[in-house]
């Protein structure tokens, strides 16, 4: 309760803080967020708190690293971060906290929010500006991502020098990958958990898939799966990636795991040894840094043609 008391007495401090100061300034402009919701901020942002890895990492590479006040605590390991920045939770973010900081703008995730609920609802009342970014589902929509965060930070510049280098490198290898005509089965397996779980098409790890010229055993699925172990086996992928780093609680490294899995010994990846562990990083967060998984993805399902890349 006391708590409860705290943060409306920092809303309305905030809120008559804003009010007061309103009529101050001309820089306050309007703009719509990647969910389509308006809000208005400063138009110098020099403060800012990223909520999500995603866009931390678009932000550091913006050379935004300086105006950041706090992080997620998945942000941590962005490199270029501040480690003694503030550490939010990702999923219930502390709206007294938040509040306290008074950033210009907090740069949000559709991740943060658990079902309907706005984890910040309090804080926009308070007066802070709130850009929501959802997870893009393609690479069109991270360089709409990147475009998007330049564009609120005053670094379009950079931006689109960012989105620039990105297509010239997917170009690239698309266009190696075009020219493969013996395409193999990839079977991609995310994270660790007591589920498998993969992806169909309508995401930007389906499209990579595609671009480096191999195709994806669940292309016809939707967005995120849960498969069964016997339609990964039915599929037989020539090449199985995984994206989990270190060891589960069994002792086993990813590729070991894969390789103990009753009845997945008669998979062509398996009996050829074709099982890959990606940067965990760059191969699910939506950034400019998916470019490395690409080349990885590359150079492990195609040694043969794009070694050197």
């Amino acid at each position: 309760m006391k708590k409860k008391g705290k943060i409306l007495s920092l809303v309305f401090a905030m809120t008559f803080t804003t009010m007061l100061f309103a009529g101050c300034t001309e820089k306050i402009i309007t703009r719509t967020d990647r969910e389509g919701t308006e809000f208005t901020a400063p138009k110098e942002v020099k403060t800012i708190i990223s909520t999500a890895p995603s866009n931390t990492e678009v932000l550091v590479a913006l050379g935004l690293a300086d105006k950041l006040v706090a992080i997620d605590k998945y942000s941590a390991d962005v490199e270029g971060v501040n480690t003694d920045l503030p550490q939010i939770e990702f999923r219930n973010p502390d709206a007294e906290t938040l509040i306290s900081l008074d950033p210009n703008i907090i740069i949000a995730s559709g991740h943060n929010k658990v079902g309907d609920n706005d984890p910040f609802k309090l804080i926009k009342e308070a007066g802070i500006p709130v850009a929501y970014i959802p997870s893009s589902y393609s690479i069109d929509g991270i360089y709409e991502d990147i475009e998007f965060m330049a564009s609120i930070t005053g670094t379009e510049k950079k931006g689109k020098e960012i989105i620039e280098d990105m297509k010239k490198e997917v170009a690239e290898i698309k266009a190696i990958g075009d020219k493969i005509t013996d395409k193999k089965k990839v079977y991609f397996e995310i994270g660790a958990g007591s589920k498998l779980s993969s992806f169909g098409s309508e995401t930007f790890l389906n499209e990579m898939i595609e671009i480096i010229g191999a195709e994806n055993i669940f292309k016809n699925e939707k967005s995120w799966i849960s498969p069964s172990a016997e339609s990964i086996i039915d599929a037989n992928p020539d090449v199985i990636l995984v994206n989990t780093p270190g060891k589960n609680t069994a002792g086993k490294t990813a590729v070991e795991d894969v390789n103990s899995r009753d009845g997945w010994n008669s998979i062509n990846a398996i009996k050829e040894e074709k099982i890959f562990t990606l940067d965990k990083n760059s191969s699910s967060r939506s950034s400019q840094n998916i470019i490395k998984a690409l080349k990885e993805m590359a150079r492990y399902v195609y040694p043969e043609v794009y070694g050197n890349k």
